[in-house]
């Protein structure tokens, strides 16, 4: 009775320590300075502008970091890379960047680039992404292809900007499918996929697994569709406006799987 009482006396106690508890709300990882950032109630980050989490909810386990390997050459045109690569960081993904060799690279004639790993020793990515400019360096090296085929059990997915398309078909992975690439060289890679329909006009195209884009700039928007089928659309209009790309407008890829 008395070990009763004494129960009773302290679990109110214990129910007002839990409650003054303050609330804690963080940013979802985005590689920015706010991941270190706390707040004390729900709302939008005033650094990124996304949705805060509820930090209870982050003490359970963590969910799967999605990998993206960027294969990386000689001449690799800036944007092109750079674009998508701002998306994805925004967007809480492990990106890497590999090179045949681990020796730094010039893109695009101005920008020095160190590559984390060699294709020698690349670990594993969920998805593997290629980017246009002098891309005969990566299409016409038989050594490169056959990695990039090498890859590919453990790949879920593709992504080509630009004239990267044609190094993915050179591994013989748009056969048959509908794909896109910078408009000048719609008729060169129709020609070197002689089975697939390559499309004009379209700012990316969607087959499932395989996700290719227009030259350039249209690789922002092909990384923001790629965010919005893995962590929603709100999330991807949120990263569009955090980098103040307002030329994102999702109607303008073709979804065809």
């Amino acid at each position: 009775m008395k070990r009763l009482l004494i129960a009773l006396l302290l679990f109110p106690g214990v129910l007002l320590a839990r409650k003054q508890t303050p609330d804690v709300f963080i940013c979802p990882p985005c590689s920015g300075s706010c991941d270190t950032l706390s707040f004390d109630k729900a709302g939008t980050c005033s650094d990124c502008g996304m949705a805060l989490l509820h930090k209870t909810t982050t003490d359970a386990p963590k969910e799967h970091q999605t990998t993206i390997c960027f294969y990386l050459y000689e001449g690799v045109e800036v944007l092109d890379f750079a674009g998508p690569m701002e998306v994805f960081s925004y967007a809480g993904f492990k990106v890497f960047t590999v090179s045949k060799k681990k020796e730094a690279l010039t893109s695009q004639g101005i920008l020095k680039v160190l590559p984390d790993y060699s294709i020698a020793d690349a670990p594993q990515a969920d998805i593997f992404a290629v980017f246009g400019g002098n891309d005969d360096v990566a299409a016409d090296d038989p050594e490169v292809i056959s990695w990039i085929k090498s890859r590919d059990k453990f790949t879920n997915s593709y992504f080509s900007v630009c004239t990267g398309a044609f190094i993915l078909a050179k591994a013989g992975l748009l056969d048959h499918l509908q794909v896109t690439t910078f408009h000048r060289s719609i008729e060169n890679l129709q020609k070197e996929i002689p089975t697939a329909k390559v499309l004009k006009n379209v700012r990316y195209i969607d087959n499932g697994r395989i996700i290719t884009t227009a030259g350039i700039s249209a690789g922002i928007d092909g990384a923001l569709h790629l965010v919005a089928k893995l962590k929603g659309k709100e999330v991807a209009l949120k990263i569009a406006q955090q980098m103040e790309y307002d030329k994102y407008v999702p109607e303008q890829g073709l979804i065809v799987h």
